[in-house]
């Protein structure tokens, strides 16, 4: 079975200056894998006709399959629709099903309706229009040549949408797709050579069917296998085999073996355990609590948090004491750890994380330079404490902070269950 190559397209000014950050690109990636397309390639370019032009030409040089999002809105700079009806040979005409979806939400809205936003329901007359179910917009698609080509809003909520109702059920029905199947783990306290030295011989034996990536990334490498054949359970169960081998190999290091990231392996450590969490953050501003419950269901086992950024909230709210403040200073082992007893007492959780640090870019002294951090994890009792020295900038101090604070406490929670 041959491969479908997919290239994607995103068009606007605002990306390629940065104003935008292009999120698109990696879901519809996504999406499209798992349904078993190949993206070869993915584009951004400005409002500028002939720059999306070419850039047409040259996605269905390499692919069957182009995706484009952006510019479809109803300002003078949108002009992905006109550029569009001339690259295909058509004519702007108004879709009824579009115009009526455009009067139906200014109604619902209670908004007044103008010209503007009535020319929104027009589409090239050579193109089948994707109703738009989360907005104004249509989407549109085209065939040219045994191409596909389809344009979709850049607003992610509403292209999302059309991808998942209307284009990825039609590319199935299309197209003879193989399955691609994925299993992925995480490791922590090894490097990516370590780890390619260590799962050589076993990498060297996979079948041609099986490929292996590295993704490293703030001290944990993933692991990704991936698998592709016709039939789906035949290469599922090849797939799991292999992993179940590489699993063995990495064991000493092995995070977790799902795809998920590292605040998500210890939330579901806790709500199988029936534990509960709260942190005492200083350095981090409550970026550790932002990520544990950025996940649904995190309030099962999360909480709360104390962002003791001050040193008076350290003593007045989880009751450091003074005398130690001032014999050891914020950014110690003996103030991180009375701030994990205070958060364990003061929220009534069973563990805790506390950091404290100096993030940068001043602030740092010969004794403890910027980037110096404390970190204690675990429960009174049992608990760990580590001191780490960053030399990176403000932000990825912080975020490399909170990934070592979590696996700290991970490492807490599996000797706890080992004991049990």
């Amino acid at each position: 079975m041959s491969k479908v190559f997919a290239s994607i397209v995103t068009i606007g000014d605002e990306l390629l200056i940065g104003q935008v950050v292009d999120t698109n690109s990696a879901w519809i990636a996504q999406e499209l894998n798992a349904i078993g397309i190949w993206v070869r390639q993915r584009t951004s370019v400005g409002d500028v006709a002939a720059d999306i032009k070419h850039a047409l030409s040259e996605a269905a040089a390499q692919s069957s399959v182009v995706l484009i999002t952006g510019g479809l809105g109803p300002t003078a700079d949108d002009i992905t629709k006109p550029t569009l009806c001339e690259y295909f040979g058509g004519r702007l005409v108004v879709d009824e099903g579009a115009l009526k979806n455009v009067k139906d939400i200014f109604a619902r809205l209670n908004r007044p309706l103008i010209e503007r936003n009535l020319k929104q329901a027009e589409v090239p007359d050579v193109c089948t229009v994707i109703p738009n179910k989360r907005g104004t917009a249509p989407g549109m698609w085209f065939e040219k040549d045994g191409v596909v080509y389809v344009s979709m809003p850049g607003v992610p909520h509403e292209m999302k949408g059309m991808v998942t109702d209307y284009v990825l059920p039609r590319l199935q029905q299309q197209r003879s797709l193989p399955a691609v199947l994925h299993r992925t783990l995480l490791t922590a306290g090894v490097g990516e050579s370590f780890l390619a030295d260590l799962i050589q011989p076993w990498e060297e034996q996979l079948p041609p069917a099986i490929k292996l990536a590295y993704l490293p990334n703030y001290g944990m490498v993933r692991l990704r296998l991936t698998a592709t054949g016709a039939d789906a359970a035949g290469t599922q169960a090849i797939l799991n085999e292999q992993f179940e081998a590489l699993k063995q190999l990495v064991a000493p290091h092995l995070v977790t073996d799902r795809d998920e990231p590292l605040e998500k392996a210890v939330g579901r450590w806790l709500q199988q355990h029936g534990r509960s969490l709260g942190t005492a953050e200083s350095c981090t501003g409550g970026y550790i609590s932002h990520l544990i419950t950025s996940h649904a269901g995190s309030s099962a086992h999360f909480k709360g948090s104390v962002v003791s950024y001050d040193n008076q909230v350290k003593t007045d709210l989880l009751g450091v004491s003074a005398d130690t403040l001032a014999a050891s200073g914020a950014v110690s082992e003996a103030v991180v750890t009375a701030m994990l007893e205070g958060a364990c007492r003061q929220l009534g959780v069973d563990y805790a994380i506390a950091v404290s640090g100096i993030m940068g870019p001043d602030g740092g002294n010969d004794e403890k330079p910027v980037g110096t951090v404390w970190i204690a994890a675990g429960r009174p009792g049992h608990l760990q404490t580590q001191r780490m020295h960053f030399r990176f900038d403000r932000r990825r101090n912080i975020e490399l902070t909170a990934t070592y604070a979590l696996y700290l406490l991970l490492q807490v929670l599996k000797a706890d269950e080992a004991r049990a």
